[in-house]
């Protein structure tokens, strides 16, 4: 044991075998610290000692998410002979024992397991969770003896998870686990720099050293105290394999918003190449005429074809695409993503702290926005300052052009 797991991790698997785990058990602390992967050893063992017509559930944000983290790991640390699964059933079989399958996207997800009756619960990435549901599945836990198993990284210190629980762990049946990366020594001191160098503020904050804080101050402090780092004055568009526009909506005191990103081979770099902004009040088909302008301007030097739109919008939307149409445009007009803000923000900070974003120096409107965003102090949450007078619509438009491929380019 002691060659093959790290100080938390034989922390955690003590307490198993000497019977002090808690009804409630939460695995917190930095990215690739090594709390995901024990967690699941430590599910596979508990509940391979509990009865098998007992209670059993998995959930993760979404199906697809549980899968990604943890099934398929799950899979090839007690191989197929103890663990299969099926999705479209929601449901798996580990050492015996019938396992439920959920995802908790929602406040709606509560829903799912009203009625139920568990003897045990995975959570992975608990904070994502709507808090209707964590108290659902509490509720559920009510054979004697049935544990929650959890893990998470940092929040907001405001999370329900930090308040209700965390907080009051003393007064819970509650045990916290902290895992940090630089105790995980399976992992090279070469691959930790390298991962510390892609987190800024906040998120350097929870994610490397976690730590539970508050957003506050810039946001984009790397590229606001640095600004000439990320400017380029012009490219070959032979450089860039393929674009994409994002395009967010004004109302009483936003702008439209359009923004062009490039991205070079393999997803190598991303480029903002162009934008259009205006706060000025037009007409719909005022709107779709400089849309139409914006669009066959980049087709002129890059390959655009996909275009993503703030989804609140889709009167507008539906406008552009007849527009389009009708001028012969060859465009894909979808509905932006819009997922969750800070998900967006880090993104792009990781980017730029890995050298990998840029923008030309004539979209001076993205790059005041960037070096404007603050994070609002007010918010009990992660929310980007939007007051009137700071431009968050060429940032929402730089992200939905980007944010189909998040996942491709880091």
């Amino acid at each position: 044991m002691n060659e093959i797991f790290t100080p938390p991790q034989k922390q955690v698997l003590s307490d198993f075998k000497n019977g002090r785990l808690k009804r409630i058990n939460l695995l917190d602390g930095s990215v690739r610290s090594g709390k995901t992967w024990i967690s699941l050893v430590l599910w596979a063992l508990w509940v391979a000692t509990m009865p098998k017509d007992g209670g059993f559930l998995m959930v993760g944000k979404t199906l697809g998410t549980l899968k990604r983290n943890c099934l398929d790991m799950l899979l090839t640390l007690v191989g197929n002979k103890n663990f299969c699964y099926s999705l479209s059933k929601k449901e798996g079989i580990l050492c015996g024992r019938r396992v439920y399958l959920e995802g908790a996207s929602d406040a709606r997800s509560e829903s799912k397991i009203r009625g139920m009756t568990l003897c045990g619960a995975y959570c992975d990435e608990l904070t994502l969770f709507d808090e209707d549901f964590f108290t659902m599945l509490l509720s559920r836990l009510s054979v004697s003896g049935a544990k929650l198993f959890a893990t998470t990284n940092p929040d907001n210190p405001n999370h329900w998870l930090y308040k209700k629980y965390i907080m009051r762990k003393s007064d819970l049946d509650f045990k916290l686990y902290k895992f940090l990366i630089g105790q995980n020594s399976f992992l090279s001191p070469e691959y930790v720099e390298n991962l510390k160098k892609e987190y800024t503020g906040v998120f350097y904050e929870r994610f490397i050293l976690g730590n539970w804080v508050a957003a506050e101050g810039v946001i984009y402090r790397e590229f606001a105290d640095n600004t000439e780092r990320f400017i380029i004055d012009g490219i070959d568009p032979k450089d860039i394999a393929f674009a994409s526009v994002g395009v967010d909506f004004g109302g009483n005191k936003s702008a439209h918003a359009f923004v062009c990103n490039g991205y070079t081979k393999n997803f190598n770099k991303v480029i903002t190449l162009d934008e259009f902004y205006l706060k000025d009040r037009i007409s719909p088909s005022e709107l779709e005429k400089k849309f139409i302008e914006f669009i066959l301007k980049q087709q002129e030097r890059y390959n655009v074809y996909e275009v993503y739109c703030d989804s609140a919008e889709t009167t507008l939307i539906e406008g552009l695409r007849i527009a389009a149409a009708k001028c012969g445009l060859r465009a894909d007009i979808r509905l932006a993503k819009k997922g969750k803000i800070t998900e967006r923000i880090r993104f792009f900070n990781r980017l730029m702290s890995m050298g990998r974003y840029f923008v030309m120096r004539h979209c001076k409107n993205v790059i005041e926005a960037l070096c404007s965003a603050v994070w609002d102090d007010k918010s009990i949450s992660d929310t980007r300052l939007d007051n009137g007078f700071l431009n968050v619509d060429s940032l929402d438009a730089l992200e939905y052009a980007t944010e189909k491929y998040f996942g491709d380019i880091i």
